[in-house]
C-alpha cells in the first residue's frame, strides 16, 4: 500500500512539474549597502517604470511621498493623474525589512479593518550619493521604478541608471518613461 501511495504521489509531482510554467532563475537582486532613511523620505517623481496593472490609469504626474511615522513605519502617498486630469491617490505604508542597511522594504496599499494582508517588495538597488535619484526593484524583476527628486533626469544620469539595471539583470527596454507636467 505504501509503495502505491509513493508511486501515485511521485506521478502527481511529475505531472505538476511538467505543467507548471518554468520561471527563469535569476541571480539574487543586490541592494545598495546603506540608506539613510531621513535623507530618503520626502517627495519623489516617477521618471520611469515597468508597466504594471495597478498603475494602468496613471497618465502623468506620478509621485511618491514618504514620511516616517511615530511607530517607525513609513507613510506612503502615491499620486498620479488620469487622462482627464483627475488625481488618484493611494495611501500605503512601508516597513523596513533589513534594518541593517535600510535598503529592503515592503509596501502595502491594501487594508481591511487595519489589517494589511498583501505586501510587495521594495528594494533600493541604486541610489545617488546625494539622494537625487533612486532605482527600485523586486527580486522577480517583474516590477521596477526610477525615481528622482526632479521631474526628469539628464541623459548621462539615465545611462548610469540603465547600467545599474543591466547589472541587476533587468532589461532597461522594459521601462517606459513617465510623463511629468510641471
Amino acid at each position: 500500500m505504501k509503495t502505491k501511495f509513493v508511486s501515485v504521489m511521485s506521478l502527481v509531482l511529475i505531472i505538476t512539474a511538467c505543467n507548471s510554467p518554468q520561471e527563469k532563475i535569476l541571480p539574487q537582486l543586490v541592494t545598495v549597502k546603506q540608506v539613510d532613511i531621513n535623507k530618503y523620505i520626502g517627495l519623489w517623481y516617477e521618471v520611469a517604470k515597468i508597466p504594471n496593472s495597478f498603475q494602468d490609469h496613471c497618465a502623468y504626474g506620478t509621485t511618491a511621498d514618504y514620511n516616517i511615522q511615530d511607530d517607525g513605519s513609513i507613510k506612503v502617498i502615491n499620486k498620479c493623474y488620469d487622462e482627464n486630469g483627475e488625481p488618484d491617490i493611494a495611501d500605503g505604508v512601508a516597513n523596513i525589512v533589513d534594518k541593517k542597511s535600510n535598503s529592503k522594504l515592503e509596501v502595502s496599499f491594501v487594508s481591511f479593518f487595519g489589517i494589511r494582508p498583501f505586501w510587495g517588495d521594495y528594494w533600493i538597488i541604486g541610489l545617488d550619493e546625494k539622494y537625487q535619484w533612486a532605482v527600485i526593484g523586486t527580486p522577480s524583476r517583474k516590477y521596477g521604478w526610477i525615481l528622482s527628486r526632479t521631474p526628469s533626469l539628464p541623459d548621462l544620469t539615465m545611462e548610469k541608471i540603465f547600467e545599474i539595471l543591466k547589472s541587476q539583470h533587468y532589461n532597461p527596454e522594459d521601462f517606459e518613461m513617465s510623463e511629468q507636467k510641471e
